[in-house]
């Protein structure tokens, strides 16, 4: 349990330093041309408050202590702690700006991709990483198709987060990868419903679907499974 902590506090002060580079990245942000005012209404009102301090900590240090849990002190827990960094970051970006940057993107894919080879080497569990990337270019191309096919429901970050989730899911097997994408997709109509709901947003307000992929893909990653560590 003290490995769960001592992950719990590294993440918290994660989650400060992510929302201090979150801030420098909506400071450059382009903002998207065409914004209406729900938009904007959004961004001001529930998002500025979903990612204020603390909850960009808070999340941070339960997730970390999550992946601690789940997978021990084992050969992938670094590749899954940098999930959580990385997720953290486009949670927050995304939620305040609407926005997956590639600064973000690339860097996590390339070393998600770096540290789940460094795990494979040390276990063998070199077929486990070739799924991992055909999961990885899978998923790319399938929401590539959705975009192509409904431009205003995804967009190209939304479809380079698929490869980051994707690489990840697959690297624990394939019923995982479908399973994390659909809740990605059923937490994203849930949030979209209750906030129709509560009318904070209307019909034609764009909401950021990052959030919930990587929540949708956290849940499974950390469920689909006995935790390694114990809880007490």
């Amino acid at each position: 349990m003290s490995g769960a902590l001592l992950a719990a506090v590294v993440a918290g002060v994660g989650g400060a330093l992510a929302g201090r580079v979150a801030d420098s990245l909506a400071l450059v942000a382009p903002r998207r041309a065409g914004a209406g005012e729900g938009t904007v209404a959004v961004r001001v009102d529930w998002r500025a408050r979903a990612v204020g301090t603390p909850w960009p900590e808070l999340a941070g240090a339960l997730c970390a202590a999550a992946v601690t849990l789940r997978f021990g002190w084992t050969a992938q827990l670094p590749a899954w702690l940098w999930f959580v960094a990385i997720g953290l970051l486009l949670t927050v970006v995304d939620l305040r700006e609407q926005l997956l940057p590639n600064r973000v993107l690339l860097p996590g894919l390339l070393g998600g991709l770096a540290l789940l080879t460094v795990a494979a080497g040390a276990t063998g569990d070199w077929p486990d990483l070739g799924r991992a990337v055909l999961a990885g270019g899978a998923a790319f191309a399938v929401l590539l198709a959705m975009a192509l096919i409904s431009p205003s429901g995804l967009g190209m970050g939304d479809v380079k987060l698929a490869a980051l989730l994707g690489l990840y899911l697959g690297w624990l097997g394939w019923p995982v990868v479908l399973a994390g994408f659909f809740l990605g997709f059923l937490l994203q109509a849930a949030v979209g419903l209750a906030l129709l709901a509560t009318r904070r947003v209307g019909r034609r307000t764009g909401l950021p679907f990052g959030p919930a992929l990587l929540a949708g893909a956290l849940v499974v990653a950390v469920l689909t499974e006995d935790w390694l560590l114990p809880l007490a």
